[in-house]
């Protein structure tokens, strides 16, 4: 995390990711679609997790990709893990290595898992063509 940003340069810096990575179709909805009982948890989101973690340069969009996918798979979290398909698309991942990640989560996460994850990925694919 960066201190020496102000929450509000860490909110513009979290949507500045946030957009390159989920889309501004993806961000303009979730915004639309933020209510009184969800704004705290939205700029949560986009200040910590975009703002901080992905703003950090330890890792390049392609890995964090990849760690996201796993972990979504691992936690059986399907409506994240389709969504970061796409992001993983636009960071640059290759269907191939979208596969090799979720072959790889059957080894640690489990058959079903993985199962899941290549139906939920297969239906993104071919939605994009």
């Amino acid at each position: 995390m960066n201190a020496r940003l102000s929450d509000d340069e860490r909110y513009a810096q979290g949507m500045e990711v946030r957009r390159e990575v989920l889309s501004d179709e993806h961000v303009d909805r979730s915004i639309a679609n933020t209510t009184e009982f969800t704004s705290d948890f939205q700029d949560f989101i986009t200040r910590v997790a975009w703002g901080d973690v992905w703003s950090r340069p330890g890792l390049d969009r392609r890995a964090r990709s990849v760690a996201v996918l796993s972990t979504m798979i691992a936690l059986g979290h399907h409506e994240e893990f389709v969504m970061h398909v796409h992001a993983a698309l636009r960071n640059g991942l290759t269907v191939d290595e979208i596969r090799e990640v979720i072959l790889q989560s059957a080894i640690y996460a489990g058959v079903p898992a993985a199962n899941t994850a290549f139906r939920l990925a297969d239906a993104v694919f071919s939605e994009q063509g």
